[in-house]
Parts: structure tokens; sequence; C-alpha cells
């Protein structure tokens, strides 16, 4: 293959659709190469602050000089050094050092990489899992409100999808805002429980550490307890014990938890896309989006299919991370080096895009009550038949036989529904049958006489499960990005 010059362009290079399409911009913000080392630095000058504070070789003018240099960081100057350093975390070592030479000496001392790399890891899964926690709210948020507006409108229910006894359309999609919270209070107990790894060393025994604190054990725990205040991390566990890095279960149980949250949303988009079809209930659409390049009539669901095409790559993600944990050797392996590196951002970022587009969708559903109300009469008969079956047996009907009546003229009735396209005669065929005689047939078709408990269940969904929410997420429900082609 012939030599081809570095392209310029970024359209002469791939680039991932997660940042192009899908992502927002504070979700690629966190998993920035700038936020990234901007957290490594972070660390460093915690671990230097605290140094200082309990009297080692490192004094108040090397502290300051790292904090003015924090900011600034020569992204060139960096991959120059790590061109001949072959090491990503020395070579801004070197980088920092070379912005603040008065430093230079002290950084990173008595510091191994994963001192740095897992402690900003897991701060970043914290912003992560702040960002999607609030978006997840926002969505739980959206489906309240729709299902308090449709709390009782009757709506055809289905089992295997096909039709089954009525629900009503806002206690659907209680049942869609329920997964969402069992996702949300999992992803809130991960965020809540992620511990920081610590100043630990190479091998996760604080030997060097040891060392640096002239064999003082309890020297080196308020260093490691001074470092962790100084990342605001006081109140929040730190891991016991660790090897080299920390365990990598850790970002196992996040991005599974991840994954549940996938399944929901993806639950939830392929009902309203199977709601679409039916004309019942409609994602928002523009008035000048095609829904087809062929056929201009066409009105697709493409927003719940993007979500469920994100939902799945989250999904398949998740086996990921479980290997990774599985074939860590002992202390440490590098072979999780650089599949972290996708393993971790890219659910995460496919996670949130498909947050921000049912957020959009679940604040415009647009519900066709006229058909609603047309499919459900259609199917109503059928399920009329019980209680046809009871008032019949009341006055006097042998139990048998009237059920034997109902199932032949349901099975006449659904024969010329299915092969001859006629309306559903099953009433008029019962009415002309001496079993039921004298019965008002059409008192039975009100809907609402089929609903059950729905009106009621939602109320208590919405005050018990959705209310809590609303109030712990209040102002930090993060409201979704613009709409990306």
């Amino acid at each position: 293959m012939d030599h081809v010059a570095p392209p310029t362009d970024l359209n002469d290079r791939y680039r991932s659709a997660l940042e192009s399409r899908n992502a927002s911009p504070e979700m690629q913000s966190i998993w920035s190469p700038r936020r990234r080392v901007l957290v490594w630095r972070r660390i460093w000058l915690a671990l230097a602050e605290s140094q200082h504070e309990l009297g080692l070789p490192v004094t108040r003018e090397q502290v300051e000089a790292l904090r003015v240099a924090l900011p600034s960081i020569d992204f060139e100057a960096a991959a120059r050094h790590e061109l001949r350093l072959r090491h990503d975390v020395m070579a801004h070592v070197h980088t920092l050092g070379d912005a603040a030479p008065l430093a230079r000496g002290i950084i990173h001392l008595g510091a191994t990489s994963q001192d740095v790399v897992c402690n900003a890891d897991l701060l970043l899964l914290d912003d992560a899992l702040g960002l999607v926690c609030g978006k997840l709210a926002g969505v739980i948020d959206a489906l309240g409100r729709f299902a308090q507006r449709w709390r009782g409108l009757p709506t055809l229910g289905f089992t295997h999808y096909q039709p089954a006894q009525p629900t009503t359309v806002g206690k659907r999609a209680c049942t869609w805002a329920q997964e969402l919270v069992l996702a949300l209070d999992d992803l809130e107990l991960r965020r809540e429980r992620l511990p920081l790894r610590g100043l630990r060393g190479a091998t996760g025994t604080q030997a060097s550490f040891l060392a640096l604190c002239d064999g003082d054990a309890g020297k080196v725990a308020r260093l490691e307890a001074l470092f962790i205040e100084k990342l605001g991390w006081s109140s929040r566990p730190t891991l016991p014990v660790c090897g080299q890095t920390y365990t990598r279960i850790i970002d196992a149980q996040i991005v599974n938890g991840l994954a549940v949250g996938a399944a929901a949303i993806h639950k939830t988009c392929n009902d309203l896309r199977l709601l679409a079809n039916l004309k019942e209930v409609e994602e928002p659409f523009e008035r000048d989006q095609i829904g087809s390049s062929a056929m201009a009539y066409k009105r697709n669901p493409m927003r719940c299919e993007r979500a469920t095409g994100l939902a799945r790559f989250v999904m398949a993600a998740a086996q990921n991370p479980l290997n990774t944990a599985a074939t860590q050797w002992f202390e440490r392996t590098l072979d999780d080096s650089s599949n972290r590196r996708l393993a971790l951002p890219e659910p995460f970022l496919a996670f949130d895009g498909a947050l921000d587009i049912l957020i959009h969708v679940t604040r415009g559903l647009v519900v066709h009550q006229a058909m609603i109300r047309s499919n459900l009469a259609r199917e109503l008969p059928f399920m009329a038949t019980e209680n046809i079956l009871m008032e019949a047996v009341k006055r006097g009907a042998d139990r048998q036989d009237a059920h034997e009546a109902i199932r032949r003229h349901s099975q006449l009735a659904a024969a010329k529904v299915k092969e001859e396209g006629l309306e559903n005669d099953l009433f008029d065929r019962l009415s002309a049958d001496r079993a039921f005689a004298g019965l008002d047939l059409r008192s039975v078709l009100d809907p609402s006489a089929y609903i059950g408990l729905a009106p009621r269940q939602v109320d208590a969904f919405i005050e018990l499960v959705v209310e809590p929410i609303r109030a712990r997420y209040a102002g930090r429900m993060t409201e979704p990005a613009a709409m990306k082609v």
C-alpha cells in the first residue's frame, strides 16, 4: 500500500459516532484528554501539598509553582516526551516539570503511575455517574408527568404481543419508569460506594511511602488521609487493600449498571416503536423532518431506533470489563490499560446519548386518543365475554353451555375479522342467541370497567417513587443536549 500522509482535516480521519453524533458535550468533556490530565495534575498537587504539610522534602515554593502551572497543558510537548519515553504518565510528569521547573524534582514523589491513574479514573467515574444519574432522573420525571396526564385513558393491553386485558396509557408509562428507577437506584448505590484507591505504591504495600516517611507507619496514614481530604473524598470510602491498581471488579460493576439502564431504555423505546406502528403513541416529529428518502409519507420512530441502537451497544459492552477483571494476574497486568481506554468511556458516552434522546422523546410524546379507542373497541367484545358469562349464569343459564356458546361465537367473529376484514360482530351474534336473551350486552362495553386499579397505581407510583426522585434531584436533573442529526 502506498504511503498516505497523515490527514489534517478531521473529515479525513475516523471519528467515533459517539463523539460526532451522540454523546453530550458534558460527557465528552469528562472523558476528554484535557480533563484526564487536569485530574492527574490535581492529584500531583494534592500529593505535593500533603507531603509539604507533613514536613517531607517539598517546599511551599514548589507547591505554588505546581499550582500556577496546573491549568496550562502543552499536549504537543507531552506527545514528544511520550514518543521518547513510551510512558504516558511520565510524559506528563516531564511536561509539568517543564512548566514548573522549580518543582520538577518533587513531582510524583514516592508515587507509582497507578497512584495517579487509578485515583483519577475513579474521580472521572464519579463525575460520569453523577451526569447519567441526573439524566435518568430527568427521564423518570418526564414519564411521571406523562403518566399523570394519561392516568385514566384505557388502552389495549398486550401479553405475548397479543391483545389482552386493558390497562391505561399512564399505567404503561409507569412500568417504563419503574425499570429506569431500578437502574437509577443501582447506579446511585455504585456511586455512593465508589472507593478511592489512595496512596499505595507499586504493589499496594505503601513501601515507597513508608521509606519516604522514614519507616513511620502513622505518618504514611496521615499522608494518605491528607491526600484524600484534598481530593474532597474524606467522607467517602477508600479501598482498604489493593494491588497496583484498584480492583477492576469496580469497572465491571459500573458498566454492568449502565447495561441494566440500557436494557430499560431499550424496552421503553421498543414499546414506543410498536405503539407508533399501532398509531397510538408517537415520538415527536419535527416539521421538516424526513422519515424516509423514498417513502415521503413515512413517520419513522427514528429517535427511539437510535436509542435502542445505542442501548444495545452498552449492553454488549458489559462483558468486556468482566473479562478484564477476571484476567488480572496477581498484583496487576498491563493488558487492562489499552482496553479500559475504550471500555470505560464508550459505554458512558453511548448511555449518555441514549438518555438525551429519551428525554427529548418522553417530553414530547404524542397520544392519538381516537386510535387508542378504536383499537381497544375492536378487541373489547372478546374481553367482555367473561362478564357476559357471569351475568348469564346469574340469570339461570348453565355455565358450561354458555361458555360453549361464547367460544363458538367468538371464533366465528374472529374469523370474520381476520379472513374477511369485517368489523367484530360478536355482540350481534350473542344478542341473537337465546342463551343470552334479556342481557344488556352493550352495557359491558365501557373500557373503564376493565382497567382495574390502574389510575390509582399511577397516583401511588408518582407519590411514592417519582416525587422523592424529583426532590432528590431538584435543580440537578440535567437538561439534554440539543438533538443531533
